[in-house]
C-alpha cells in the first residue's frame, strides 16, 4: 500500500526551483525542473549530507559534500547502478501536487 502525501500549496516549488518538506519521519526534497517534479530523500546515501541545497543540473543534483551527482528521476547515481538516493514518484491532479510514498518506505 503507498500513501499520497499532499504538498502545501504555499511549498509547491516555482519552475526551476526546489524546496525541502518533511513528512512524519522522512526529510524530502521536492525539485520542479521545467515543470516537472521530481522527489527525493534529502539525505545522501554516501554520508548523509543534505542534497536539497546542491547544485542542480537539468535533472541531476550534485552532493554539496562530495560532489556526488544523482539522476533526480531514477535515484540513481549518475552513470552507475552502485549508489541509488531514495525517490519517489510525484503526482499532480489540477492544482494539488502529491508525493507517493510506500509503506515500506514511509515506517507504515
Amino acid at each position: 500500500m503507498s500513501y499520497r502525501y499532499p504538498v502545501p500549496a504555499a511549498k509547491v516549488p516555482p519552475r526551476n526551483s526546489r524546496v525541502l518538506l518533511n513528512f512524519e519521519n522522512k526529510s524530502l526534497a521536492l525539485f520542479n525542473v521545467a515543470d516537472q517534479f521530481y522527489a527525493i530523500d534529502d539525505s545522501c546515501p554516501h554520508q548523509g549530507a543534505s542534497l536539497c541545497g546542491g547544485r542542480l543540473e537539468g535533472r541531476v543534483i550534485q552532493c554539496c559534500a562530495h560532489g556526488l551527482r544523482f539522476d533526480l528521476a531514477s535515484g540513481y547515481l549518475l552513470n552507475s547502478t552502485a549508489l541509488k538516493v531514495g525517490s519517489y514518484p510525484v503526482e499532480c491532479e489540477g492544482e494539488q501536487v502529491f508525493i507517493v510514498i510506500g509503506a515500506e518506505e514511509s515506517g507504515q
